[in-house]
């Protein structure tokens, strides 16, 4: 099959096993479908009664804050959540006897290897999987877990809010919390396990530990509370995980390597007085401390103290002691004796590879003479260039050893042929690359008025690297406005601000509705605030107030940055032919902006918020409703009419000052009418909350004004026949 058709070979071949793979599977669930129907059926039944025997009312006793509350949203609420964890138990109850019964006929179609492992191999990953398991999850429900619990709920009481945790979403919370623990103590497992096979080397684990760190931490920052302490609660400890897993690993990896180059047993029998000294001296350590009075005398000592008398050391008889010393003394010394060898060996091998990968372009022929030159992989000299194969024959010139310099640049000009063959391979990859650009210039020509080329789509491509190319400088001062407004919109909200523009806007709710709202929903969270009485908004996700500040702080970076990206970005734009004008205009804009969204904001928040939540909530009341709207929800009402005023005040001012200032004219915005319609919605999809009515409420409204600024533009330049925007020019290629 030719590059050039529908699908690759190796893509079609890969499929091709994928489907068999599954066939074969589900071929053998048919045959075997009892067995499998009823291990489902006990996964299921006892994920059910687990669930609601032990596991709930362990949950809710020990995880649970004072002041929080669990709540049902739906009256399937709890049975569907008791059925979804057993369907989940059933189904891992149900791959291990697949997997057992599919193996031979996987095997027969040679899908999987038909290798024989060894039932103890086996037997320990399987015991050291679930211990690690265990651990991770010990350490989430015992330390995590409680002090997490208790911040949030603590924190969203100070802020005015009701901690009415739905049911299943706390439970899947802890639940998926919890397997995520587990599931990152398999760390050292794993790291050996791939080191030990040579699919991600250990040289690899070991130079980019610093990316690892940084992934620690960026996932805790995302998925856990935002508050220091609980940040290091998750980060330290798989940090430290990290750096035992790259121990474990290193000592697997050097006993493969060095056990490869020596001959183990006969170093032990070289050496066999060391252990064997070493474990005389232990048998008469155990001895004497039993024989002559040490451990009494010890005793004797702790007796009177503040250490636990039940942890006294115990009488025995000496002789067994000092057998069971001398014998662990004796598998130490041997231990150690066989792993300084093994490590010895596994440097010297390491010294060939230069302390990296054990990979053919990693050979490092400095350790070579001119014999193993002529032996080395061809891979080491087609991976060098020019200037390497000098390099590497001047020092060995330097060194004394012509031949050795002779032999790397003659194997350096035997890899030629390797080499060219590997540039027209890339150059194939290229071509491969233009039938794709071909194939996306058709599939974007149906969305297009006019026909889509491959030299458009590869227009495209060159814009956006040039602009990613002008923003990679000012990378830093972006990243620092960003994080700048971010950090301080967020602790804004976090150190107060919630609580406060929640009691200040709920007190501008006429005082007959406070106090109707007040009966409806009980007793308050604080008696002080203006609207003592409501506890409105609820949060029915631990974390739920946390997620909305901290889009909110995005959103309000994101909108401080924009005018920075363009400026920087300008240049290139003006240079390719996509923006024209002044790049002063984009200090203008920039205060156009935050003008517009500063006004904007003030009105909504001072008549629109106010009418709109005074209607909805009078309304709940003649309905004779209880107020528990969730925060979620609340707050992204009160900033789309609040903030989103401002925001929509701000796209009409921003297409008048684009065509004004001749950096995107009136004919240009008139035409591209789609993007921008379709940008709206996916604005509205993506910072709300994930509903279709939220997405409806974002994006027809900026879509409205868009569509108001092209109307305010045509009156203002008769129909687009004058006043400012100049037309663009030429696309540059």
């Amino acid at each position: 099959m030719s590059s050039s058709g529908g699908v690759r070979e190796d893509a079609a071949r890969a499929v091709g096993v994928g489907r068999e793979t599954i066939g074969v599977t589900l071929r053998t669930l048919q045959k075997k479908l009892q067995v499998a129907f009823v291990f489902f059926v006990v996964g299921l039944l006892g994920g059910v009664l687990a669930m609601r025997l032990v596991i709930w009312p362990q949950l809710r006793a020990d995880l649970l804050a004072t002041e929080a509350r669990i709540i049902t949203q739906t009256p399937f609420d709890v049975i569907l959540m008791q059925v979804k964890i057993g369907l989940v138990a059933g189904v891992l109850a149900t791959v291990p006897p697949l997997l057992y019964h599919a193996r031979e006929p996987l095997k027969e179609r040679g899908i999987v290897p038909d290798l024989e492992v060894k039932l103890w191999h086996l037997a320990v990953l399987g015991v050291a999987a679930v211990l690690l398991f265990a651990l991770g999850v010990a350490y989430a429900y015992g330390l995590f877990f409680p002090i997490v619990f208790y911040f949030l709920a603590d924190y969203a009481v100070k802020a005015g809010l009701a901690p009415m945790y739905s049911i299943v979403m706390w439970t899947e919370f802890i639940l998926m919390l919890a397997v995520s623990f587990g599931l990152a103590a398999q760390l050292p497992l794993v790291m050996s396990a791939l080191a030990y096979a040579e699919i991600v080397p250990y040289e690899t684990f070991r130079d980019k530990w610093k990316y690892a760190v940084v992934g620690i931490f960026t996932f805790g920052a995302v998925f856990s509370p935002p508050d220091p302490f609980t940040q290091i609660l998750w980060a330290l400890p798989l940090c430290f995980l990290y750096g035992v897993s790259l121990y474990v690993t290193k000592i697997v990896v050097t006993a493969k390597r060095g056990s490869e180059r020596i001959d183990v047993l006969g170093v032990l029998r070289a050496r066999w007085n060391v252990p064997l000294a070493v474990a005389v001296v232990g048998f008469a350590l155990g001895y004497g401390a039993y024989r002559y009075g040490v451990v009494e005398r010890v005793n004797e000592t702790l007796v009177g103290t503040a250490y636990p008398q039940a942890y006294l050391l115990p009488q025995y008889d000496p002789l067994p002691v000092g057998l069971a010393v001398g014998a662990l003394a004796l598998v130490g010394a041997l231990a150690y004796v066989a792993f300084v060898a093994i490590e010895r060996a596994a440097s010297a091998e390491a010294a060939v590879y230069g302390g990296r990968a054990r990979e053919p372009e990693n050979l490092n022929l400095d350790v070579l003479d001119a014999a193993g030159v002529r032996a080395a992989p061809e891979e080491r000299f087609v991976a060098m260039d020019e200037e390497d194969a000098l390099a590497a024959a001047r020092t060995a010139i330097d060194d004394g050893d012509d031949e050795k310099a002779q032999a790397i640049l003659d194997r350096f000009d035997d890899a030629a042929d390797e080499r060219e063959e590997q540039a027209a391979e890339a150059d194939a990859a290229e071509e491969e690359a233009g039938t794709v650009t071909k194939r996306t210039a058709g599939m974007l020509d149906a969305f297009t008025e006019d026909e889509t080329t491959e030299d458009d789509v590869g227009g495209y491509y060159e814009d956006i690297l040039a602009v990613l190319g002008a923003l990679r400088g000012r990378a830093f001062r972006i990243a620092a406005v960003f994080m700048s407004v971010l950090v301080a919109a967020f602790g804004f909200l976090y150190y107060g601000g919630l609580a406060t523009l929640r009691d200040d806007f709920i007190g501008r709710l006429p005082a007959d509705l406070r106090t109707a709202s007040n009966a409806s929903a009980g007793p308050a969270a604080d008696p002080g605030s203006a609207a003592a009485g409501m506890q409105w908004p609820i949060t029915l996700h631990p974390v739920e107030a946390l997620v909305f500040e901290a889009k909110v702080s995005a959103v309000a970076a994101a909108i401080a940055t924009l005018p920075l990206v363009v400026y920087y970005a300008w240049p290139v734009l003006a240079e390719r032919g996509i923006l024209t004008g002044d790049r002063r205009t984009i200090t203008v804009w920039a205060g156009g902006v935050f003008g517009g969204l500063a006004v904007g904001s003030v009105l909504g928040y001072l008549f629109v918020a106010p009418n709109v939540i005074t209607y909805l909530v009078a309304d709940a009341l003649r309905a004779d409703m209880v107020i528990s709207y969730r925060i979620s929800n609340f707050l992204w009402m009160v900033f789309l009419t609040t903030a989103g005023i401002g925001l929509l005040m701000d796209v009409p001012i921003s297409m008048a000052l684009f065509h004004a200032g001749g950096l995107v004219s009136y004919h240009t915005m008139r035409e591209r009418w789609r993007v921008a319609v379709l940008v709206s919605f996916a604005l509205g999809a993506l910072l709300t909350p994930d509903t279709v009515y939220t997405m409806l409420i974002v994006g027809v409204p900026l879509s409205a004004a868009y569509f108001l600024g092209l109307g305010v533009l045509w009156v203002g330049t008769l129909g687009g026949r004058r006043g400012g925007g100049r037309a663009l020019p030429e696309r540059t290629a």
